[in-house]
């Protein structure tokens, strides 16, 4: 009898429930079921980027991809530091993310709403003072345009680089116009709507960034030391090296990450193409039928 079909399918069915619950948590299959399922109106039509995007394999690199580049900011940084337990509860603020950005994207309008209300709540409670005496307020539009321009910047080089469909130039204009709704609603001012003016939010940005000490230990926590049981550490590694390879080149000395030409280009992309495979094949139902 073969039953090799069957043990496939069993293989790909306990991938996939595991990286669903790492990133989803324990309520994730009655969010996913609240949000997908949920009768009204979105923010966004099916065919709209944002969804192409957010949908894909590709965010798991966007995302630590993302993490590291927000780090640069000393002010966002010092508030992530000091109030959003990145150590302690890693997989929680993941998690959280995760369902805010599923909520926004493919939810009701009302649910997305009340998620982006939540945010809000909480961002208006997060200030302080950084070590080098600089106030901060995560509800500041300034910073906040910040932390929005280096997700989306990190979401879309991820997606074009490792997506399955990677997005045409109208598309990715279109991807940064959809992102643009989900941050005025969270307060940004006047946040970028196609890719020319994300670009030059970015560079106006940079006079602004350098690595702090918080910065540089974030990264040594996100990249080398995650929380894993020890079977996880090496596709995480890869997942990091490929992360480390989709930040602008500028973003990787003062975090004192290398830039590693040729091998880049050739063994860290081909890398990054599996690993995305895998993570798309692991988290995609099989046909009904298949084992």
């Amino acid at each position: 009898m073969d039953v090799s079909v069957p043990r496939v399918g069993d293989l790909r069915q306990r991938i996939g429930s595991s990286l669903f619950a790492r990133v989803a948590g324990p309520a994730g299959p009655e969010n996913r079921a609240r949000i997908h399922g949920s009768p009204g109106p979105r923010w966004f039509a099916p065919d709209r980027p944002i969804r192409t995007v957010h949908s894909d394999a590709s965010m798991f690199i966007g995302g630590l991809t993302a993490l590291l580049l927000q780090s640069l900011h000393p002010l966002a940084m010092a508030a992530v530091a000091a109030h959003s337990g990145y150590r302690g509860d890693p997989w929680g603020r993941l998690q959280r993310t995760s369902t805010f950005l599923a909520v926004t994207t493919f939810g009701t309008a009302e649910d997305a709403q009340h998620a982006v209300d939540r945010v809000r709540a909480v961002h208006d409670r997060v200030r302080g003072t950084t070590a080098a005496g600089e106030p901060y307020h995560a509800a500041d539009p300034h910073l906040l345009g910040w932390v929005h321009v280096a997700e989306v910047d990190s979401f879309l080089r991820a997606h074009q680089l490792y997506g399955a469909h990677p997005l045409d130039a109208a598309g990715c204009d279109g991807y940064v116009a959809d992102t643009a709704r989900v941050a005025e609603a969270l307060g940004v001012l006047d946040p970028p709507r196609n890719r020319a003016e994300l670009a030059r939010r970015l560079d106006a940005y940079r006079p602004e960034l350098r690595a702090t000490r918080e910065a540089r230990e974030a990264a040594r926590f996100i990249l080398l030391h995650p929380p894993l049981p020890p079977i996880a550490r090496a596709p995480y590694a890869l997942l990091a090296a490929t992360s480390v390879s989709a930040l602008p080149r500028w973003a990787r000395g003062p975090l004192r990450l290398p830039y590693l030409p040729g091998i880049e280009e050739t063994c860290v992309r081909l890398t990054g193409h599996a690993l995305t495979r895998t993570i798309r094949w692991a988290m995609t139902p099989p046909p009904a039928g298949t084992g």
